[in-house]
């Protein structure tokens, strides 16, 4: 077989982030992945009717559009823009709306205080991508706006939205915040909200002209292009199913990695993986339409994404239900209608919708009637564009990709302190121990996202470690 400086286990964005970052410095490097496609959350297939093409998993990028690392390798994504970045009804018509600039997005949520919030975060965007987007475990080059910028993260969610003084503001932030799928009452569920609503000035929330499965085919050719492979349908169950290599990276759970290498994982790693938490599951929904989504939300019409729950304390009472493991009668439900403003996701005239819930960590209930009870809240008369439907629960997404383990698509819980030391407290969080496997998986700092900082991290210290 042939020996390599490095192989990866999973092509997800991370996986390939991490193969094509080794593959830059002229490391030997190959993917093996055990679906027949490249790319774990970033597929998009025709999941309802022929046509129409909806994204499996992830579906909206601000965080890959502008982060640094597509740019810094020379991945070229082809980004689609909507109108309006995000919107997040109101009962009464009125919807907390993201513009690109921060002083748009005040004026329009009636929240001065916004300006306050982001302006500085914005400004120092390339801070928080090299500072805060990577481990906690190094002294900074800039203390002294990390901690201002770390400020504005450590509240609970709760607090900044009731801060805002503004009901749409509010609504706006805690809708954003509650994609790091935690309690956010705790402190440092800001974080999400922060990171996201500052990418989105930053870049824009958008999708990836014909799906996220086009990231992955970009991302993999640019790894063949610096002398990497990737190698399909290889699943990998011990250790003996890996080729030689001086270095072994994971797009894996610590559960999957402990799996296959066994003894290899030194206990006292063992021990502290065995605390951290997996996050809630995902509960999934994915229609085609005959025509968009009549939501009574003018704003709504035009959003790449949409965020459903009502008020922020509303939001935050249905994450605390499933935090809780319970399932929230009212659900906080995040859409996106990517064919409204990408041409290609379905026929003429028509549209595709694609939506989830949180729900308890291997959840068997059926929440969609939860789900579509939003819909009716914001959008009536909706059922009547129903051309098909799609239900992925919990147990289908960890069928469809092992590292969703019941339904976690967050690699791992983010709260408290997992939203900083993931997913133990080691000075390198990548290296498993003092072996030569290393996580490179969301279960690592900075957390879940197609961002693939997880995976750069990880290569850069396999490089430090195997030069």
């Amino acid at each position: 077989m042939t020996s390599y400086d490095a192989v990866v286990v999973g092509s997800g964005p991370n996986g390939l982030a991490a193969a094509i970052t080794l593959a830059s410095s002229g490391a030997s490097v190959v993917v093996l992945e055990a679906k027949a496609t490249p790319g774990g959350g970033m597929r998009t297939a025709e999941l309802t009717l022929p046509g129409f093409r909806h994204d499996v998993c992830s579906a909206i990028h601000p965080m890959a559009a502008a982060g640094s690392f597509l740019g810094e390798f020379g991945v070229d994504v082809d980004w689609c823009h909507p109108e309006l970045a995000l919107a997040h009804p109101l009962d009464d018509g009125r919807a907390g709306v993201l513009h690109r600039s921060v002083g748009d997005t005040a004026v329009a949520n009636d929240s001065p205080r916004w300006s306050r919030l982001f302006d500085t975060v914005v400004d120092h965007w390339g801070t928080v991508d090299a500072e805060l987007l990577g481990p906690m475990w190094r002294w900074p080059r800039h203390p002294l706006t990390l901690a201002s910028l770390g400020v504005r993260s450590a509240p609970p969610a709760t607090a900044l939205a009731r801060w805002l003084r503004s009901e749409r503001g509010g609504a706006l932030f805690t809708g954003i915040a509650a994609h790091t799928n935690t309690n956010l009452s705790w402190p440092l569920s800001s974080s999400a909200g922060i990171g996201l609503a500052a990418a989105g000035h930053v870049a824009g929330w958008p999708c990836a002209r014909g799906g996220s499965q086009t990231i992955a085919d970009a991302m993999v050719a640019r790894l063949v292009e610096l002398g990497g492979a990737v190698e399909c349908g290889v699943p990998v169950t011990t250790m003996n199913d890996l080729p030689s290599a001086r270095a072994v990276l994971f797009d894996l759970t610590p559960a999957q990695v402990e799996r296959i290498a066994g003894d290899g994982v030194p206990s006292r790693v063992r021990r502290a993986w065995s605390r951290f938490r997996r996050g809630s599951g995902t509960f999934k929904l994915d229609y085609a339409l005959d025509g968009p989504m009549p939501w009574t939300s003018s704003d709504a019409r035009r959003a790449g994404t949409v965020h459903l729950g009502g008020t922020w304390q509303e939001v935050a009472a249905a994450e605390a239900e499933v935090r809780a493991g319970r399932v929230a009668e009212r659900p906080y439900v995040l859409v996106a209608q990517q064919s409204i403003f990408d041409d290609t996701r379905a026929p003429a005239g028509k549209q595709t919708l694609w939506a989830y819930c949180h729900v308890p960590n291997g959840c068997t209930v059926d929440v969609s009637d939860t789900i579509e009870a939003q819909f009716d809240r914001f959008a009536p008369g909706w059922r009547d564009l129903v051309l098909a439907r799609v239900v992925t629960t919990p147990a289908d997404l960890e069928s469809y990709n092992p590292n969703y383990v019941g339904g976690a698509i967050d690699g791992g819980a983010s709260e408290l302190h997992r939203v900083l030391f993931r997913p133990d407290w080691s000075v390198d969080p990548y290296r498993v121990g003092d072996t030569d496997l290393w996580l490179c998986s969301s279960s690592t700092p900075p957390g879940a996202g197609v961002h693939g900082i997880c995976g750069r991290n990880a290569a850069r210290s396999v490089l430090r470690a195997i030069g």
